[in-house]
């Protein structure tokens, strides 16, 4: 039991020094994080309260201070992160940004930014390829502008036609070319055009078709496309139709949904468009064109309307002072009145029958003024005041109120009273005779206090137009009217409208109040003399100050959330006809384009056959092994041997940019062996050193078996070394289009 007596004591010690060393500690801290926020270092003020408030958590001045400045401390980080960002240090932007998030979760601006920053890191490191489309098909032909149903031609070789023929044979001509079926309306009349295409896509090439005969087409599968007559009919009857309701997010007033629905029929001309208030989308119904470009306005009209908090600071400083000084003289004059004995006689006159006293009053006789003396008057002297009072006072007020508003949405903040003041009184009578002795008053109610009305918006540069209405009001009289006590309302007001950048501060307005009021009282003339007059009279100084003003500091929480994709200009067709036009990028090459020997040019090119089939065909360069002298040309021959009713012969040729320069590429005699023109087009990319070469026979025209030179190739020489000439990808086509498998082939090339 002893021992346990020291145990207690010392227990009963630490439970009451520890709160108590903890209580001092969170003091501190927050007493720390006072000094920072005076300084407006928000990110270590917000810290030091955090501190405290871990310490103390229970402690309500520790909780308010820390949830206070979580959104200062938060917004002050975003906007190192801004500029951070725009110096190009995107890694240290986005930490900045998390870092924000962490601190407070519900600042939006903070994940928009962190989003953005990271596509930038993300764009920075790996470029996104520009032929790549999200799975959704309506919103690849967005990106891509393509449609629902999409042509997958067999070869992606740039079309070189220059033909003046019948519509139908350039259609045709085009798509065996391509590698895709061309059906045509039954009501379709052809007409002779002349088209002359370098070097274009098959939808180009389509589409100039289109223009030059007056008809349009539409893909029926991803081989086949059905031509027709252009004129609304014939488009109404068989152009696509397609169904969508789309869900909006974040606009849901019905006049949002209205302006949504009027902007779809007016710039797509799109009629069948209905809204679904209770469900908060739109359905619409038109063609894939017209639904892919509607989902592009609805993405780009559906967006989270920026939210903007403003801080507000009313500082009001008002000093009053006062001072008297001097001998305040008499101002009723000095009196002396008289003393004297009071002398009464009574005289009794007889008379019969009647008795009449006679009286004499007090008085001064005649006789007594030889006999007057000093004792005899008396001297009142009006009393006189020596002031010497100063008064001094100071007032300081602070008001530091937080609105919160949505884009273009009024925000009112109403900090005071409620005053009544009458308006009007009335005296009702009782059945029309007689009158009520009740008098009824109406009154209505103002605030009086400090009213804001903020109204901001949001622009895309992250500044922020603030229309702002600030007013402080108060009760400083009472006046009466008509019998009524009424209250006199002193008021200070502003209506102002300013653009500010974000975190921004301004004072929109200061009101400077001066006012001295100097006041004499004493004897004429003496008063007035200089030094002395304090003598002789009292001077009153009043002088009063009253300063008010009002800063104002916004703040975006989440701002205008626009990409790429909704600033992108399309090209969606003619007036009469919503068409997209997909551009498609060439195809990068497969496999690598240099082979592990390259002394070996009887090496085949890497290529890829049906599984099953054994290639009959071959490819061969001739000659195989070639020495040329730098600065000269030389031709090379690409021949094919044991080919079996071949149509057209697609192939792709890599090889060194740095050493080889195409020159030129000219027709064999393989394709042309029965004196058919054959249609030859190529596309060379001289910084990859990729060639791709398409010859192909007339349509209708058949196959053609055996061997011989497909193309000649003319290189210049540019630079010293050794480098390969290989088949890359290619093979050979029947006249239905259906793949033949080639074994390829591969040269070496000696520059000295």
């Amino acid at each position: 039991m002893r021992r346990l007596k020291p145990a207690a004591i010392l227990l009963l010690v630490l439970l009451v020094i520890v709160p108590t060393l903890a209580s001092d500690k969170a003091k501190k801290l927050y007493d720390k994080g006072q000094d920072a926020e005076a300084r407006q270092s928000y990110v270590e003020a917000y810290q030091f309260y955090k501190q405290a408030y871990d310490l103390k958590p229970k402690d309500l001045r520790y909780r308010s201070s820390f949830e206070r400045l979580r959104f200062q401390a938060a917004a002050s980080i975003v906007h190192d992160g801004q500029k951070l960002r725009d110096q190009g240090k995107l890694q240290e932007a986005a930490a900045e940004f998390e870092r924000a998030i962490q601190i407070d979760p519900s600042l939006f601006i903070a994940q928009q930014e962190l989003k953005q920053t990271l596509q930038m890191i993300n764009d920075a490191t790996n470029p996104p390829p520009q032929a790549a489309g999200p799975p959704n098909n309506l919103e690849r032909r967005i990106k891509d502008a393509g449609g629902p149903v999409e042509l997958a031609p067999i070869s992606n070789v740039p079309i070189t036609v220059k033909l003046t023929e019948d519509s139908k044979v350039i259609y045709q001509t085009i798509g065996q070319l391509a590698g895709i079926n061309v059906l045509f309306d039954p009501d379709y009349t052809s007409r002779r055009i002349k088209v002359e295409l370098n070097g274009v896509t098959l939808e180009q090439a389509l589409e100039i078709s289109a223009l030059e005969s007056k008809t349009f087409w539409r893909p029926v599968t991803s081989n086949t496309i059905f031509v027709a007559q252009d004129n609304p009919a014939k488009r109404k009857e068989l152009e696509q139709s397609v169904l969508k309701t789309f869900y909006l997010s974040n606009l849901s007033q019905p006049t949002e949904l209205q302006d949504v629905v009027n902007a779809i029929r007016a710039v797509l001309d799109v009629q069948r468009v209905q809204q679904l208030l209770s469900q908060n989308a739109l359905v619409v119904r038109g063609t894939p064109d017209q639904i892919a470009l509607a989902e592009k306005l609805v993405d780009d009209l559906d967006k989270a309307r920026p939210e903007v908090i403003v801080d507000i600071a009313v500082l009001q400083i008002s000093r009053d002072r006062s001072r008297t000084l001097g001998i305040s003289p008499p101002t009723n004059g000095i009196s002396v009145s008289l003393q004297s004995n009071i002398n009464t006689s009574t005289t009794t006159s007889t008379t019969t029958g009647t008795t009449t006293p006679a009286t004499s009053g007090t008085g001064l006789e005649l006789n007594t003024l030889g006999n007057l003396n000093a004792t005899d008057f008396q001297v009142s002297i009006p009393s006189t005041n020596l002031s010497a009072i100063m008064g001094d006072s100071d007032t300081k007020m602070l008001q530091n109120p937080q609105v919160r508003a949505l884009d273009n949405q009024k925000a009112t903040l109403k900090i005071g009273e409620r005053v009544p003041v009458a308006t009007g009184s009335f005296q009702p009578g009782i059945g029309g005779v007689g009158i009520n002795p009740l008098v009824n008053t109406q009154f209505q109610y103002l605030d009086v206090g400090v009213n804001i009305d903020v109204t901001p918006h949001v622009h895309a540069d992250r500044e922020v137009t603030l229309k702002i209405t600030m007013e402080i009001s108060s009760v400083v009289g009472q006046s009466s009217i008509g019998g009524i006590s009424q209250p006199i309302i002193g008021q200070k007001k502003i209506e102002h409208e300013i653009r500010l950048s974000d975190g921004e501060s301004s004072l929109i307005g200061g009101i400077f109040d001066d006012s001295q009021t100097r006041s004499l009282s004493g004897i004429p003339g003496l008063a007035q003399i200089p030094i002395i007059k304090y003598l002789f009279g009292q001077e009153q100084t009043d002088k009063e100050q009253d300063e008010t003003v009002f800063a104002i500091t916004p703040h975006v929480v989440r701002g205008t959330e626009i990409s790429a994709m909704n600033q992108r200009a399309i090209d969606i067709g003619t007036a009469n006809a919503i068409q997209l036009r997909e551009v498609i990028p060439p195809a990068p090459p497969k496999g690598p384009s240099v082979p592990a020997n390259p002394a070996s040019p009887a090496a085949p090119a890497n290529q890829n056959p049906p599984s099953g089939v054994n290639p009959s065909a071959n490819f061969m360069f001739d000659p195989g092994v070639i020495t040329a002298v730098k600065g000269k040309t030389f031709a090379v021959n690409l021949q094919i041997s044991g080919a079996k009713n071949v149509y057209s012969i697609p192939v792709q040729i890599n090889y060194d940019p740095s050493k080889l320069q195409l020159v030129n590429v000219s027709n064999g005699n393989f394709l042309s062996q029965d004196g058919q023109t054959v249609a030859l087009v190529h596309r060379e990319d001289d910084t990859l050193g990729n060639l791709q070469v398409t010859a192909s026979r007339p349509p209708g025209s058949g196959g053609v078996s055996g061997g011989g030179t497909v193309v000649t190739l003319t290189f210049e020489a540019k630079a010293s070394g050794q480098t390969p000439l290989t088949i890359t990808r290619g093979g050979a086509r029947d006249p239905g289009l259906q793949a033949i498998a080639v074994n390829g082939a591969q040269a070496s090339v000696t520059v000295q």
